[in-house]
């Protein structure tokens, strides 16, 4: 079933942006009288799941998901329609029109995913706002994950700045971020009541963008474990624990904190611990049998239990704007990421994922802020990789057309075939090749 909902949001997203995009080469090939002969929601070789006829065009939906196409008369894309070129030119045909409408028509598509990127970023600040904790209210410091202490960070420090920038949302993502993308090397700390600089190794951002540490945490806010939830048929349970007790010791060793209760029953599976817990105000040593995993089978109360969490909610046209400017960001980080993977920083065999990566990152339970963030960030995703100058893709050809404008002259439908293709074979090798190692990750477990 979670792979149901994965799969089932991933589609959905897909089909959206796939339509959207589509309409936007359709409706201004029509506003400038060009023929559109086919409209198809994924693609339909030898047969198609669904279609039908109004006017001109034939619309439907293929059987094979990746993507969609809309066929626009005299125009040479992947359908590769031989015997239509080989006719003379029809006012009704795309390569009758103009270059600049030509262009418009090419530039639709992108220019949908981009505005509808920005757009579903906006509403979602607007309907959800943003939650965050302010970096100063986790007064506790950080409780490092395995990553973070090989940065050198350690339980109980407090992040004051990156490379000079204050770190004022507590968030280990912004962190990942300035170090891959603009290479911080100095992370500013506070440790034991001093404050000091710590130096990033440069060669961390392999460790960040590899795949194994994809999902990884450098540290979260480091909190007390006290229960809010004891699980049916679990330790916990049947030593009796109960919500709202706090555990302060395992083994008559202080654990104030949850990392340091981790810690201390880290290699314990199967054993019997004797758990100092506080309830009512009244400390008890409460014998416990752990799980192989060393598990108590016990949830902790969450973030906002401990700290104040902001709230920051926006009118409309603020979260237009300000969905903009993440938007941007994103698209800056893209475009960063590029650079860092031709100067061999960043391994695209890492970084890179196919359906299955994609599909991941919408979860397995249905959260439709997630949702619509994630199908914002995909068609900011497509309108850049679109725009890339490769034959077959929108950029290809707008770089052809921006040629033909430039220098008067346009290349010849037989060059148009070739380069496109060339383009379709390198766009399809990477679908493949990215889908492939999805399936070779799978593989390795």
């Amino acid at each position: 079933m979670d792979y149901v909902i994965m799969i089932g949001q991933l589609i959905l997203s897909l089909s959206i942006l796939i339509v959207l995009h589509e309409m936007g080469h359709f409706f201004p090939a029509r506003w400038f009288g060009t023929r559109v002969e086919k409209f198809y929601l994924f693609f339909d070789p030898y047969f198609s799941l669904f279609k039908f006829k109004r006017g001109d065009t034939e619309y439907g939906i293929g059987w094979l998901p990746l993507g969609g196409y809309v066929k626009i008369a005299g125009m040479i894309d992947e359908s590769m329609d031989r015997e239509q070129m080989k006719q003379p030119p029809q006012p009704w045909e795309f390569r009758s029109k103009k270059a600049w409408q030509r262009l418009v028509i090419m530039l639709g598509g992108v220019t949908v995913n981009f505005i509808l990127g920005f757009f579903l970023w906006g509403m979602v600040l607007f309907t959800w706002g943003e939650q965050y904790l302010p970096a100063a209210n986790a007064t506790y410091g950080i409780h490092v994950d395995s990553l973070g202490m090989k940065m050198g960070l350690q339980a109980g420090d407090k992040v004051l700045a990156i490379a000079g920038k204050p770190f004022d949302k507590f968030n280990d993502g912004i962190i990942k971020q300035e170090i891959i993308f603009n290479n911080a090397n100095t992370m500013t700390i506070e440790r034991n009541g001093v404050k000091q600089d710590l130096k990033i190794d440069e060669n961390f951002i392999h460790e960040l963008t590899s795949y194994g540490n994809k999902d990884a945490r450098l540290f979260l806010p480091r909190m007390p474990f006290k229960i809010s939830e004891v699980s049916d048929d679990s330790p916990a349970k049947k030593a009796g624990l109960q919500k709202e007790d706090l555990i302060i010791s395992v083994d008559g060793q202080p654990a104030q904190f949850y990392d340091q209760f981790l810690d201390l029953t880290r290699n314990k599976g199967s054993q019997t611990i004797q758990l100092g817990i506080q309830r009512n105000n009244e400390n008890m040593l409460v014998p416990i049998t752990l799980t192989e995993e060393a598990k108590v089978g016990a949830y902790r109360h969450s973030i906002a239990e401990f700290f104040d969490v902001a709230q920051e909610d926006y009118s409309f046209f603020p979260a237009m704007a300000e969905g903009t400017r993440k938007g941007w960001a994103f698209l800056g980080n893209q475009i960063k990421a590029f650079g860092q993977m031709f100067r061999g920083k960043i391994k695209a065999s890492e970084s890179l994922g196919g359906f299955g990566s994609i599909g991941k990152m919408f979860g397995d339970t249905w959260e439709w802020e997630r949702f619509w963030k994630m199908t914002a960030i995909l068609s900011l995703i497509l309108a850049f990789m679109n725009l890339l100058p490769i034959p077959a893709l929108d950029g290809g050809h707008v770089m052809f057309l921006l040629y033909e404008v430039v220098s008067g002259r346009k290349p010849s439908d037989k060059f148009m075939e070739y380069a496109t293709i060339i383009g379709f074979v390198l766009v399809l090798g990477l679908v493949v090749w990215a889908n492939g190692m999805d399936v070779v990750r799978w593989w390795r477990g």
